[in-house]
C-alpha cells in the first residue's frame, strides 16, 4: 500500500487529512448549503475529530479497502473543501465536498482531477466511481466535465444505487 501523499495541482495543494484538520473543516461542514441535496453536519467538532483519527489508519478494519481523504488548501492558506476515495483493488469510489463560497470557481475540478491523477498513477485505479442525487445539478456538470457517464443498467445491477440517485463511472 502507498502512503498518501500532499498532491499538488497549479494552485491548490491537497494534504492527507488527519485529526488537526478537524477544526478547520468543522467550519466547513457545518456549511448549511451543502447539505442542500443530502447528509447533514457532524454532529460536533469531537466527532469530526474521532471520525478523522479513525480514518487516518487509511484501511478499512478488514484490510480490504483504502480510505484516502485529503483536505483542499487554496494558495491563501485557507482550506476549502475534501476530496475522499475508497479504493478497491482497480476501483475507487469518489466523493468531495467544498464551502459553497468556493462553488462556481473551477476549485473542485481541479481538486478531482488531481485526486484522479495520483488514484491511477500511485494506487493503480482503473475504474471510479461516483455517487449523486440526480437533484444535484452542479455536481452532474462536474463529473461529465471529469470524463463520467451514467453507468450502464449491467453495472447499475451490479452497483446498485437508491432511488434519486445516479451512478457514474469513469474508465483512468
Amino acid at each position: 500500500m502507498a502512503s498518501v501523499r500532499a498532491i499538488k495541482s497549479s494552485t491548490l495543494v491537497l494534504e492527507p487529512q488527519v485529526a488537526g484538520h478537524a477544526e478547520e473543516m468543522f467550519a466547513i461542514l457545518s456549511d448549511p448549503a451543502i447539505y442542500q441535496h443530502e447528509n447533514a453536519p457532524p454532529q460536533s467538532l469531537d466527532w469530526l475529530r474521532s471520525r478523522y483519527a479513525r480514518l487516518e489508519s487509511r484501511r478499512s478494519t478488514d484490510g480490504g479497502e483504502q480510505w484516502l481523504n485529503w483536505v483542499i488548501r487554496l494558495p491563501s492558506s485557507e482550506v476549502a473543501g475534501y476530496v475522499q476515495a475508497t479504493v478497491r483493488g482497480e476501483r475507487a469510489s469518489i466523493a468531495y465536498e467544498l464551502a459553497s463560497v468556493h462553488w462556481g470557481r473551477g476549485l473542485a475540478y481541479q481538486a478531482v482531477d488531481a485526486m484522479i491523477a495520483e488514484l491511477a498513477a500511485r494506487y493503480r485505479v482503473r475504474n471510479l466511481f461516483a455517487v449523486l442525487k440526480r437533484s444535484n445539478v452542479r455536481s452532474l456538470r462536474l463529473l461529465r466535465r471529469l470524463g463520467f457517464s451514467a453507468a450502464s443498467a449491467e453495472l447499475l445491477a451490479a452497483n446498485p444505487v437508491e432511488a434519486g440517485e445516479l451512478l457514474m463511472t469513469r474508465e483512468c
